[in-house]
């Protein structure tokens, strides 16, 4: 969710003094939403044990921090300051949902999360049931310090096993290997009364029958919550540059529906076209995001997107950490902050939604949007004839074909060049 990068000084300057004029983003503007939508905090910790070659994000080796300590509490200084010039763009709304993302969060010690959490609602107005979501990594798992960050305040934890094979594990670059992955699932399922665990197939030289006795031992372990990923090829990252043989496209289709298929008999309802979860479990911060939510981003790259009464902002933070730490101390953590162009809402809205295998409805995209629903007709009507949507009166969702195929659903909302 935090895969953007920064610009250069100049813009960083000139950003964060736009970003913080709160009387331009209230001033009149092109729309008129009628009401806020829920609001929700990311918070993005950039480091990590070592760079995985598939990971497109921004993250970075904690070695490479600077000063050869790693620098977790001038980080947390950062953060901090970077929310106070943020706070008058979000004054007196509630936060539903944070999530503090990565990198590789459990990196940073549970009593850096609880100052963290601490300094959060000190300066947040946030749910009653605020779910707080931490990523935590197998590689920094050590006993009794996952019910550290539940007694910090975390709610939910996200485990990245990604794989139980070693030599998958191996190959994907992780620090991990499987017995440390099921030590680190069996704590989270003790600590936690919800948690995720990550999953990854069509991984290099993985047959269906590997994918079999991943997805067969995270059963096993019994998580409320499965996020399952294609493993993809993306640009500027270590496979890009030497890519491994991968599985066919047919053979990665056949795993996909290995994993509906077993997901299902054992209770779990796939709610987003990567997502998997038992009643009552499922993630409400990236449903936020699915939903055309507003979230706030602080920390090393991090993206926000914020709606006022008569316009729709995106910010990103500087995106080196160290520059990012000096920017965020000195009042100007912001590197660029746009109104989104009307033209771009249709399918900025859609990019998301349509990952939801319930869908949306009209009146939420008008709300969430500010526009009428004439602005997506065409592009309804030629996905309902490629079989991509079913959709009645009020209410619009992928169908199956849709969910298998959705970059090709979503590019029918393109804007018109």
């Amino acid at each position: 969710m935090v895969a953007a990068g920064a610009s250069g000084a100049d813009d960083y300057s000139t950003g964060a003094t736009r970003a913080n004029d709160v009387l331009h983003l209230i001033r009149p503007g092109p729309l008129q939403l009628a009401a806020l939508p829920p609001l929700s905090l990311y918070v993005h910790l950039p480091w990590c044990l070592r760079k995985c070659p598939y990971c497109d994000f921004n993250s970075h080796e904690w070695r490479d921090a600077g000063g050869g300590d790693f620098p977790e509490q001038r980080y947390l200084d950062a953060l901090i300051a970077d929310l106070d010039a943020a706070l008058p763009l979000v004054w007196g709304r509630q936060v539903h949902t944070i999530f503090i993302g990565g990198g590789t969060p459990s990196l940073f010690s549970p009593a850096a999360i609880d100052r963290l959490l601490g300094d959060l609602r000190a300066r947040l107005k946030l749910a009653p049931d605020c779910e707080i979501t931490l990523e935590a990594n197998p590689g920094t798992f050590e006993r009794d310090r996952f019910r550290a960050y539940r007694a910090a305040g975390v709610t939910r934890l996200s485990v990245g096993v990604q794989s139980f094979n070693d030599d998958h594990l191996k190959a994907l670059g992780r620090v991990h290997d499987g017995a440390q992955a099921i030590a680190a699932v069996e704590e989270a399922a003790s600590a936690f009364d919800t948690f995720n665990l990550d999953l990854m197939y069509a991984l290099p030289g993985q047959t269906l029958a590997q994918l079999d006795a991943d997805l067969t031992k995270a059963l096993t372990l019994a998580p409320p919550h499965l996020s399952v990923y294609h493993l993809t090829i993306e640009p500027n990252t270590y496979f890009a540059k030497f890519p491994p043989a991968v599985p066919e496209d047919d053979d990665a289709y056949a795993m996909l529906d290995r994993l509906t298929e077993r997901t299902a008999e054992q209770g779990f309802a796939r709610y987003e076209v990567s997502a998997y979860a038992k009643d009552g479990h499922r993630c409400a911060h990236n449903l936020n995001y699915w939903q055309f939510g507003d979230y706030l981003g602080i920390g090393a790259g991090a993206h926000s997107k914020l709606s006022f009464a008569h316009r729709i902002v995106r910010q990103v933070r500087l995106r080196d950490p160290r520059r990012y730490m000096d920017g965020a101390l000195a009042g100007a953590a912001v590197a660029k902050s746009d109104d989104v162009p009307i033209a771009d809402l249709p399918f900025e809205f859609m990019l998301n939604a349509l990952r939801l295998k319930d869908g949306f409805t009209l009146a939420q995209f008008g709300e969430r949007t500010g526009l009428a629903t004439t602005a997506i007709q065409r592009g309804l009507e030629e996905a309902e004839k490629k079989g991509l949507v079913a959709r009645d009166l009020r209410h619009v969702w992928p169908t199956e074909h849709g969910l298998d195929f959705l970059n090709d659903l979503q590019t029918l909302f393109l804007p018109s060049p």
